[in-house]
């Protein structure tokens, strides 16, 4: 069974990359393949590049790894209340090859930022807008104040109450 993670911001040092990561490594059993959004790098959509270039070979690829998935772990940087561009724009390009980006996989949708509220309002976006995209999302988790619940050197939720959550939240639902 595989895992395809990814954090959905070209950032280098993408929390929503690490928090990814980590949820990832929390269940049993699979094989974890983490994405970075920056190897799928693609000129800003407009229906005019599209004509001029076609399909995108990197979108293709972008849909063949979620293909490769039995289930995704996906955490959403939170853009001025949106998702953020570089993830927007790989979802546009590859929305115009397949309307079911997600292709029905069973998905754990999670935030999180540094401030209080952890990128809720992106997750209530794409909580919404992602089943019309082939978004199975089983389970949502949002982390709080990044730097102050998340061990950068042990890779994992330092929070207690909410690494347990998130365990309860992947037994319960994958």
């Amino acid at each position: 069974m595989k895992i395809v993670a990814f954090g959905a911001s070209p950032s280098k040092n993408s929390i929503n990359k690490k928090l990814a990561t980590s949820a990832a490594h929390l269940f049993e059993n699979y094989e974890v393949e983490v994405l970075d959004l920056n190897d799928f790098s693609m000129p800003l959509f407009t229906v005019d590049i599209e004509e001029e270039i076609g399909e995108h070979s990197l979108a293709q690829a972008f849909l063949d790894k979620i293909a490769s998935a039995d289930v995704l772990v996906v955490s959403l940087a939170e853009n001025n209340g949106n998702y953020s561009v570089a993830f927007k724009n790989v979802f546009d390009w590859c929305t115009r090859i397949s309307g079911k980006v997600f292709q029905e996989k069973p998905m754990l949708l999670m935030s999180t930022s540094p401030g209080a509220k952890g990128g809720t309002a992106v997750l209530e976006i794409a909580k919404k807008a992602f089943p019309f995209y082939g978004g199975n999302i089983k389970a949502a988790f949002s982390l709080p104040s990044f730097d102050d619940n998340f061990d950068i050197k042990k890779e994992q939720i330092s929070n207690v109450e909410l690494r347990k959550e998130l365990q309860k939240l992947i037994e319960d639902n994958f």
